[in-house]
C-alpha cells in the first residue's frame, strides 16, 4: 500500500511552485501533547470528519493515568492515533507515519514509534531550555541529529494561535487552549479534510460561550490557512473513499457500541435493562452514556461501591428485569461474592469486565487481557459462568445482545470481556436494522402447570434453565439465596449428593449454551498449512493483519478466533487438533493458552505481552517467523 514514507524527499522541498496533492492508499496519524492540550479532542474531531468522509478507520486513544502528571512531563503525554484508509482495515496502525507533537515530551514519548522517513509537525514554540530539560533531553533533539532520519516541519503553533485570536477579548490562557485547533485545521489541510463539520460543532459546543466559539473558529481556520500558505507544507495528501456497503455509517467507541447494545437489549426484550455500577476507568462511559437514555426502557443506579453495584443489579433479575453490572478487574475482585449469589440463584445477569492491566490498580488507562482466568475461575467452589469476548469496538454491540440473550434463555449469569483498547477506540459501524437483531425472548413462569405446588428449581428439560418468576406472582411464591438448594423445591439442602447433583446441573447448563452459539470459523482456507493462529477478545485485528502479511511473504498459516470461552464453540477440539502447530497470541502471560491445553489436551506455544498496548502487527509477524524457522 501506498504511503506518505514512501514518497520522495523533494515532495517535502520548501518552494515556490503550486502544492502538490499526493494520493496514498492509507495514513496513520499520532496527536501528542499535554493532557491539558486538547490532544483527545483534536484526535476525536479528525475521527469524526474522516468518517463523515467516508474512509475505513481505527483509532487507539492513550492517556496518562494520573490526573495531573506535572505538565511538560513524558508521564503527562496524551496521545491519540487514527489509521485511515481507502480500504479495509482492522488496526488503529502499527506505526505513525505523522507525529503533532505539541512540545519536547510528546516528541520524546512518542519518537521511538515513528516510521521511518515519517513526518514530524513540532510546535517550536515549546522547545525552550526549561521544556526540553523537564522532557529528560540532554540537547536540543532538533539540532543533535537524532531526528536526521524523519521528516520535520517546525511550525509556531502557539505564536500563531496568539496572533489569530490577539483582537479577541480573552485571556492567554484561553487563546493557548486553542493551539489543538490550530493544529488540527493545520492536519485537515495536510489530508484534504474538510473543515466544515468541525466548525458547526465548535457553533454547537460552545453556543453558550460565543468568545470561546470565535476564538476555537478563529484558530481552526488559522491553522489551515497557514499550512495552504506556507512553504514549509509544500505537499499535501489525499486517500480515497473507502467503497462501503451501503448504509448509514457512523464512528463509534466500544463502550459506546456496548451502551447501545444495552439500549437494544431492552427494547428487543421488551423489558427494562437496570445497570448498577461505580465508576471505574476505562468502564465509566457505560454509567454515564446510559444515563442518558433512561426513557428507552434504561434504569441506572451509580451504586455506593462495586458490590453494593451487582447487588442491586441481582435484585434488578430476580424482580424480572434484565440486570447488568459494568466494571474492570479490580471491580471484578470485589464483585467475585455477590457474582457467586447470582450462580446458586440462577439468575439471569451480565457482568461487563473492562480489563486493564494489573495487578491492584496497574495501569488504570491501559488495556490487557489478564482477566480471562478471573472471569473463568474467580469465584469459590464450583461456580460456573458464560464467558463470551468482544473482538472489535463494534463487536461490543452484538456481543452485549447475546449475553443477555443467553444469560434470559439458560436462567445463568454471563460475563462480557473487553478491554481499554476497544472501550476508547473506535471504528466505523454500518448501523443495523432492528430486522436484523436476534430478539431476546424473556418468558416469566405466570401459572402452575397442572399441580398444586410450585417448583423454583424444576428444569427445562432441553437447557436446565430454572423458570424465571416475578415476586408477587399469585400461586408462584418462592425464595433463593446463596446456600445451596434442593433440586426442584429449592429449600436450603446440605445433603451430600443432593449438593454434587445441583454442581453437576450447575456445570451442565453453561456447557448446553453450546447449542446457541456459532462454531469457529477458519480463515485463510484457499492455501494449505499446518499452522493455526488462535486468538481471543481485541486481538483479533492484529492477527488478521499478520496473516495477511505473512501470507503476502509466501508463508501460510490459517486463524480461528473465540468469541465464546466458556463454554468453547462445539468445533474446538476438532478444529485445534487439525493442525501440528497451534499459536496464541494473547495480551497476558499465556491464559488463554493455558485453558486450550488443559482443556484438549493439545501443545500450544504461546505469544504473550503485557505492555499496557495492543499487539503490534509487525511484532507478530516477527514472532510468528521466530517460532517457524522463518
Amino acid at each position: 500500500m501506498k504511503s506518505i514514507v514512501d514518497a520522495p524527499d523533494s515532495l517535502f522541498q520548501p518552494n515556490n511552485h503550486e502544492k502538490s496533492v499526493e494520493e496514498v492508499d492509507q495514513v496513520t496519524i499520532r496527536f501528542a501533547g499535554d493532557s491539558g492540550d486538547g490532544m483527545q479532542l483534536a484526535g476525536s474531531r479528525f475521527t469524526s470528519t474522516t468518517a463523515l468522509f467516508g474512509n475505513e478507520l481505527a483509532t487507539l486513544p492513550d492517556f496518562p493515568a494520573e490526573i495531573r502528571a506535572p505538565a511538560g512531563t513524558v508521564a503527562g503525554v496524551s496521545g491519540y492515533q487514527i489509521h485511515f484508509s481507502k480500504s479495509s482495515i482492522h488496526t488503529p496502525g502499527d506505526q505513525p507515519e505523522v507525529l503533532v507533537a505539541m512540545n519536547p515530551a510528546a516528541l520524546k514519548a512518542n519518537i521511538k514509534d515513528l516510521a521511518p522517513h515519517g513526518l514530524i509537525i513540532l510546535n517550536s514554540d515549546t522547545f525552550t531550555e526549561a521544556n526540553l530539560k523537564k522532557a529528560g533531553y540532554e540537547s536540543d533533539p532538533r539540532e543533535d541529529g537524532s531526528l536526521q532520519n524523519f521528516r520535520v516541519v517546525e511550525v509556531p503553533i502557539t505564536k500563531l494561535t496568539r496572533e489569530a485570536l490577539k483582537d479577541l477579548d480573552i485571556s492567554d490562557k484561553d487563546k493557548d487552549r486553542c493551539k489543538n485547533m490550530f493544529a488540527l485545521g493545520l492536519s485537515f489541510w495536510m489530508f484534504d479534510r474538510s473543515l466544515t463539520p468541525t466548525l458547526e460543532w465548535i457553533e454547537k459546543k460552545f453556543a453558550s460561550k460565543p468568545e470561546i466559539a470565535k476564538a476555537n473558529t478563529l484558530a481552526l481556520r488559522a491553522g489551515y490557512n497557514f499550512a495552504d500558505t506556507t512553504e514549509l507544507l509544500p505537499v499535501h495528501f489525499k486517500v480515497e473513499k473507502a467503497e462501503l456497503e451501503p448504509g448509514t455509517y457512523r464512528n463509534i467507541t466500544g463502550n459506546e457500541a456496548l451502551s447501545l447494545g444495552v439500549i437494544a437489549a431492552a427494547s428487543l426484550s421488551k423489558t427494562g435493562v437496570f445497570l448498577g455500577a461505580y465508576p471505574i476507568t476505562p468502564a465509566s462511559d457505560i454509567l454515564h452514556y446510559l444515563a442518558r437514555y433512561t426513557e428507552y426502557g434504561i434504569s441506572v443506579f451509580q451504586a455506593e461501591d462495586e458490590i453494593a453495584a451487582i447487588c442491586a443489579a441481582i435484585g434488578a433479575s430476580y424482580a424480572g428485569s434484565l440486570g447488568i453490572t459494568a466494571t474492570s478487574g479490580p471491580g471484578m475482585a470485589l464483585k467475585s461474592e455477590a457474582l457467586n449469589l447470582a450462580v446458586m440463584a440462577e439468575l439471569p445477569l451480565v457482568v461487563v469486565n473492562v480489563q486493564r492491566g494489573g495487578p491492584s490498580t496497574g495501569l488504570p488507562t491501559k488495556p490487557e487481557q489478564a482477566d480471562l482466568f478471573q472471569a473463568m475461575y474467580g469465584r469459590n467452589g464450583e461456580s460456573p459462568v458464560a464467558v463470551v469476548a468482544a473482538r472489535s469496538p463494534v463487536d461490543c454491540f452484538y456481543k452485549v445482545l447475546k449475553a443477555f440473550q443467553l444469560a434470559v434463555k439458560y436462567m445463568a449469569p454471563v460475563v462480557l470481556l473487553s478491554d481499554g483498547y476497544l472501550a476508547n477506540g473506535s471504528e466505523s459501524w454500518r448501523l443495523p436494522k432492528v430486522s436484523e437483531l436476534d430478539p431476546i425472548e424473556v418468558k416469566y413462569k405466570q401459572t402452575l402447570d397442572n399441580a398444586d405446588k410450585f417448583y423454583p428449581y424444576e428444569r427445562d428439560e432441553k437447557t436446565l434453565a430454572r423458570p424465571w418468576v416475578k415476586p408477587g406472582t399469585p400461586g408462584l411464591e418462592h425464595r433463593i439465596g446463596g446456600l445451596e438448594k434442593e433440586d426442584k423445591t429449592g429449600n436450603v439442602s446440605y445433603d451430600p449428593e443432593n449438593h454434587e447433583k445441583m454442581v453437576h446441573f450447575r456445570k451442565e447448563k453453561i456447557q448446553r449454551m453450546k447449542a446457541d452459539i456459532p462454531k469457529l470459523e477458519v480463515l485463510g482456507t484457499d492455501n494449505p498449512s499446518d499452522v493455526l493462529l488462535v486468538g481471543w477478545g481485541s486481538s483479533y485485528g492484529a492477527i488478521y493483519d499478520a496473516r495477511e502479511r505473512l501470507a503476502k511473504e509466501g508463508i501460510f498459516v490459517h486463524q480461528t478466533h473465540f468469541d465464546y470461552i466458556n463454554p468453547m464453540p462445539s468445533n474446538a477440539e476438532e478444529v485445534l487438533h487439525s493442525y501440528k502447530t497451534v499459536i496464541v497470541p494473547e495480551l497476558n502471560l499465556g491464559q488463554f493458552a493455558f485453558i486450550l491445553q488443559g482443556t484438549f489436551a493439545k501443545k500450544v506455544i504461546p505469544i504473550t505481552q503485557v505492555k499496557g498496548q495492543p499487539f503490534r502487527v509487525n511484532t507478530l509477524v516477527k514472532r510468528i517467523k521466530e517460532i517457524l524457522g522463518k
